[in-house]
């Protein structure tokens, strides 16, 4: 039998021994470092952070892994990460200490987010030029084939478009699942310039609502300075 128990106080570290009596394996672990020096069987816990992407297609393809940790912890999983990735010698990367993976995958977020942003503007565009009667279907297919935009994001676009799901029948809303707020957060914190990761962030929080009262005032303005007009909602 093996348990982990996290707590290592008066009562935490004695509840170990106890199972440890009874031929339990204990893994125990406490923030003190002084808790965890009063403990036999003590050997310390290496940490390794997982920043993975690719989504739910995964299972079958492999998990790109972008990992963060000493050597030594990196060198306990390292033949996990050769199994869930792609391929055993790719997919895969050692990126730094504690805390690195995660950083470098929060930032593939915001470049994700970026060239989605891209690629759906783009087609939207295209679509406002009515008159071609341009088939974005066919557009996007060609695109995925020796194109320079060519990616998977451009795969799942055309599959979608291929298989005549309408984007009219989709609310225009673009949840905001955090990771594009920490890129742009973290870019603002080093002062790096990064609108191209910032704008993604922008346009979901526009698609949620909350430019109305912002664009509401920015209305009520342009009448005042220069007499546009105004669309006044009626009540029904």
């Amino acid at each position: 039998m093996d348990i982990g128990m996290v707590g290592l106080g008066r009562m935490g570290a004695n509840m170990a021994r106890r199972l440890v009596c009874k031929g339990v394996r204990v893994a125990g672990h406490d923030v003190s470092p002084v808790a965890r020096s009063a403990v036999e069987h003590e050997r310390g816990i290496g940490f390794v952070d997982a920043g993975v992407s690719g989504g739910v297609w995964r299972l079958d393809n492999g998990y790109a892994l972008m990992l963060g940790g000493t050597k030594e912890a990196f060198a306990r999983v390292e033949p996990f990460a050769r199994l869930l990735a792609p391929a055993p010698d790719r997919g895969w990367t050692h990126c730094g200490p504690a805390g690195s993976g995660h950083n470098v995958k929060m930032i593939h977020n915001g470049i994700e987010y970026g060239m989605m942003q891209a690629c759906a503007e783009g087609l939207a565009v295209l679509k406002a030029k009515s008159e071609f009667g341009l088939d974005l279907a066919s557009i996007t297919e060609m695109w995925r084939h020796g194109s320079v935009v060519r990616s998977w994001l451009l795969d799942l676009i055309a599959d979608f478009l291929r298989n005549e799901r309408s984007p009219e029948a989709i609310k225009p809303l673009v949840a905001d699942s955090g990771e594009g707020r920490w890129s742009a957060i973290k870019a603002v914190e080093l002062g790096v310039p990064a609108p191209v990761m910032s704008l993604p962030l922008m346009a979901g929080f526009a698609s949620q609502g909350h430019d109305d009262y912002a664009s509401k005032l920015l209305a009520m303005m342009r009448a005042s300075f220069g007499c546009h007009a105004v669309h006044v909602v009626e009540n029904k």
